[in-house]
């Protein structure tokens, strides 16, 4: 299917400086980025796809290992593959935030993956971490919200927990252009029953392991180091 929604060209603004520092101080960070029109794009092209069924249900685990618990998430999915101009252009933001990150923070990052994420009233994520302490192939996760009006009675929250206990630390609400953003192996975290439908873009900067990143291979260009 060829989407025709595009965008006039464009990369959202953000604050790298507060973002580099809130990683360094606590592991993660919340911004809200403008709506543009690029936003819009990307939320009208998830609504799109959802309606037309062209996502899939999402498992856990990775190639050989990778399964549906229904017990553990619910929620429907999509890769980013850059064939429309409102995922080139997150894609381009993705990149832009890499160079910035790596020359402030000299993270490694070496290439993004991300999909479309649409939880259906009732869906859930239970706590989990995005990558295992050690493996270093998921290094910063990030989330953009599409739900313009979003409250938190809505549910849908993304809630991070200390990595040393059970304490949260806080509860982002899904709405319209709020920008979270963490690293993938410190910050355990959980997506709440949603109560209406939830739409957002699920991403993962990543260190040089094209070798073991399926979602890479074919789908996003890799991506030189600094």
């Amino acid at each position: 299917m060829t989407l025709q929604i595009a965008p006039p060209p464009g990369i959202p603004a953000f604050d790298p400086e507060r973002l580099c520092d809130d990683l360094t101080r606590q592991g993660w960070s919340q911004q809200s980025i403008a709506d543009t029109d690029l936003l819009t794009a990307l939320r009208d092209e998830a609504l799109t796809l959802w309606q037309e069924d062209e996502l899939s249900r999402a498992g856990i685990g990775r190639a050989a290992d990778h399964e549906l618990v229904r017990e553990v998430r619910r929620d429907k999915t999509r890769w980013l593959d850059g064939n429309s101009p409102a995922q080139r252009g997150w894609l381009d933001f993705a990149e832009t935030l890499r160079l910035d990150l790596n020359q402030r923070l000299a993270l490694g990052l070496f290439a993004f993956e991300a999909h479309y994420a649409v939880y259906e009233p009732g869906g859930f994520y239970r706590k989990h971490l995005d990558s295992f302490r050690g493996a270093r192939n998921r290094i910063l996760s990030s989330v953009l919200y599409l739900n313009p009006g979003w409250q938190s009675a809505d549910g849908g929250l993304l809630r991070l927990y200390d990595e040393h206990d059970e304490a949260i630390i806080t509860d982002i609400i899904p709405e319209f252009g709020t920008l979270a953003v963490f690293l993938s192996e410190e910050i355990p975290h959980e997506v709440t029953p949603a109560l209406a439908p939830r739409l957002s873009i699920a991403g993962w900067h990543r260190c040089n392991d094209l070798a073991r990143a399926p979602a890479l291979q074919a789908k996003v260009l890799p991506i030189a180091p600094v």
